[in-house]
């Protein structure tokens, strides 16, 4: 059964159905690989058919992070472009994923929103750009309370990073530590877990995700992927109902969790080498 393709490990547990799948009409019979499936819980097959735009991750979906997707995710996402209208929806700044992505020519919705990127007469170019403050000195403040609460004093380069764009970054190794330390230091954010509700209380005015491997990143509330999304259907004519977002990171304060909080239609990608498989549901 099609439904197979959406059971996902996330994080410790597992989320064997697409979000708004309860939505739709039709049954649904469980198979091994979503046991937690009710029996009246209707398959995505049923509404895949709607789609008209897919909304793309990067790292960890389409390839390893901060690395150039493999050949046969590109081939992958050429064949979806083929049927659907495809964007790039990131973390990062749009130069940097279109960098990372072989001069890849995709519209990108980069810093949760902050950001545009279009192919303008076969040139890269950036048709948005949002640009916010922030209280340095409440953010150092804040920041160098937790590492004195959770044991973070050591750390490497500088304790924050203020990005132009308005968005924080507080790297409990630092701005500047080397790269088997990130690796090693929270594989399974385990550690940022244990801290993320009082990082959440502290600094209640903004989206706060557990970025990276080894940090927390910081932007405006209004500044998260489902929200960007929904504002870029809203402008080119799509509906909610029209969208599907892939993606790996949808748990809690991950960096797609709005997309499943609020009810958007997703693909969980637990292994970015078998994105084409996961995504061959859509092109049948």
């Amino acid at each position: 059964m099609q439904m197979k393709f959406f059971a996902r490990a996330l994080a410790a547990g597992m989320l064997a159905l697409v979000a708004g799948c309860f939505e739709a009409d039709g049954p649904c019979v469980p198979c091994e690989a979503c046991p937690g499936l009710e029996k009246t819980a209707p398959a995505f097959v049923h509404k895949h058919a709607k789609k008209r735009l897919v909304c793309l991750d990067l790292d960890a979906t389409l390839c390893q992070h901060r690395t150039a997707p493999p050949p046969e995710n590109l081939a992958a996402l050429r064949e979806l472009e083929k049927r659907y209208k495809c964007i790039m929806v990131g973390a990062g700044n749009a130069p940097r994923i279109y960098k990372q992505m072989g001069n890849y020519p995709i519209d990108i919705l980069a810093n949760y929103g902050m950001q545009e990127s279009k192919m303008i007469d076969g040139k890269f170019t950036i048709v948005r750009q949002v640009t916010n403050t922030v209280d340095r000195v409440f953010f150092k403040e804040k920041t160098d309370y937790l590492r004195q609460k959770y044991g973070y004093t050591n750390y490497w380069g500088d304790s924050v990073e203020f990005h132009a764009s308005g968005m924080v970054t507080f790297g409990l190794l630092g701005t500047a530590p080397k790269a088997e330390q990130k690796v090693t230091f929270d594989p399974d954010r385990k550690k940022r877990r244990a801290m993320y509700p009082e990082v959440c209380k502290i600094f209640k005015d903004f989206s706060v995700y557990i970025g990276g491997s080894s940090s927390f990143d910081f932007a405006g509330p209004q500044y998260n992927k489902y929200d960007c999304i929904m504002a870029y259907a809203k402008e080119h004519g799509y509906t909610r109902d029209e969208i599907i977002f892939i993606g790996d990171d949808f748990d809690d304060g991950g960096g797609d969790s709005h997309v499943r909080i609020k009810g958007m239609d997703y693909i969980a990608i637990d292994d970015y080498r078998k994105f084409p498989e996961r995504v061959s549901v859509l092109l049948k």
